[in-house]
């Protein structure tokens, strides 16, 4: 009889390799690219909107914090992660916004578990887009409620939804939607809340710095910061170029996710260096709010100069750009061929896309200059593959 212990193991991840081949076969494998920290490529990839990660404010302010507070923030923030700075952050990023109250946490993607699943829970019904983030969906998976999705950017049918529940309800949307760059109808969706006596979750990651009146965000564009029943969820990580997330509204429903919310409890505070550094952005883009109108022109530009040409891209509603390529194996030979000509465009393939559409996504920052995006044109162009223009 074999001895149990010597004798060869099954390969126990063996399914991996089908997994592997179908991704292959499909042109979904995903690789990770290490950059260094002088990269040469034009960058049309990354979520740093107002070109503010590598400002010599927003990096003093990450250095000088690491400084006195440490590398790390030592523990939850119910034991030790709480610093003075995080408080700090809270209350400014709570009056730009135009919020009672912030917390603060350590992803934009834990800030929407957070808030998705403490707000509600078995017997509520969360009505979700059909085009919301991940994380979002995350959240309604780990909510334990009843999940209602609803038809992209339909009021109509949010509405329907809600007034058939007798319970306790949560509408939930992203703000602009990260796959085409389209704002959210929230003063639509805002209305159907009222309407139904249900609570509105908006995840503005896309929004803030970008939109409304100096960059306070969409809620603020859309007259709905503050408003009863409104809750936000944002990142620190993109246009305020740090790291982080963080949860606003009434401070009844903040001291409830302080007392509820998993992603805050059990998860170590943000970083120092990171919470430092969003706290100089955005005192930065106070001082200068003209970035967001910036952002929102140099999307409008790279739109009007790839549709001109003949490539199908959707419009524009903040700093997201989306151009859409014949297939998935297409959009990334069309990445790749873009990064060899010195450009750094984004990759959007299934399943991050809902629709199974693959797309370039271009980010428009407020630093480009004007022989910047003409350059980054010309390479898209150039390097189009076929079936990519109507022309």
């Amino acid at each position: 009889m074999p001895d149990q212990h010597t004798a060869a193991p099954a390969d126990v991840f063996s399914w991996i390799d089908d997994a592997e081949r179908a991704r292959e076969q499909a042109g979904l494998v995903r690789t990770l690219r290490p950059r260094p920290a002088s990269s040469p490529l034009l960058d049309l990839a990354s979520n740093d909107y107002l070109g503010l990660s590598r400002h010599p404010e927003t990096v003093r302010g990450a250095r000088e914090a690491a400084e006195r507070w440490g590398g790390g923030a030592t523990g939850s923030r119910l034991v030790t992660g709480t610093t003075e700075l995080h408080a700090e952050l809270e209350r400014e990023l709570a009056a730009f916004c135009g919020f009672e109250a912030a917390l603060v946490l350590s992803s934009g993607y834990a800030a929407n578990l957070a808030a998705v699943s403490a707000l509600s829970g078995r017997g509520t019904l969360v009505v979700s887009d059909a085009a919301n983030h991940a994380s979002i969906v995350d959240g309604c998976r780990l909510s334990r409620a009843e999940i209602a999705v609803v038809p992209h950017s339909d009021p109509q049918a949010a509405r329907k939804t809600l007034a058939g529940y007798e319970g306790r309800a949560l509408l939930v949307s992203d703000s602009v939607f990260s796959v085409d760059g389209d704002a959210a109808p929230l003063a639509e969706y805002a209305e159907a809340c009222r309407a139904e006596g249900a609570a509105l979750l908006v995840d503005d990651a896309h929004g803030l710095g970008v939109l409304g009146e100096g960059g306070r965000g969409a809620l603020a564009a859309a007259g709905l910061a503050g408003a009863p029943g409104v809750v936000a969820t944002l990142t620190l990580s993109k246009s305020l170029g740090s790291q982080g997330g963080a949860v606003l509204g009434p401070a009844k429903v903040i001291r409830h996710l302080v007392n509820t919310a998993r992603t805050f409890i059990f998860d170590t505070g943000l970083a120092p260096a990171a919470t430092g550094a969003a706290l100089a952005a955005l005192r930065l883009l106070e001082r200068e709010p003209q970035r967001a109108e910036r952002a929102r022109e140099v999307a409008a530009d790279l739109y009007g100069r790839l549709t001109a040409s003949g490539l199908t891209a959707a419009r524009p509603d903040a700093a997201v750009v989306s151009v859409r390529a014949p297939s998935a194996s297409a959009a990334l030979r069309w990445a790749a061929d873009c990064r060899e000509a010195g450009l750094s465009v984004g990759c959007f393939r299934p399943p991050s896309v809902p629709d199974g559409i693959s797309r370039l996504r271009l980010t428009a920052r407020a630093d480009l200059t004007g022989d910047e995006i003409g350059r980054a044109v010309e390479t898209i162009l150039r390097t189009a593959p076929q079936g990519a223009t109507d022309r």
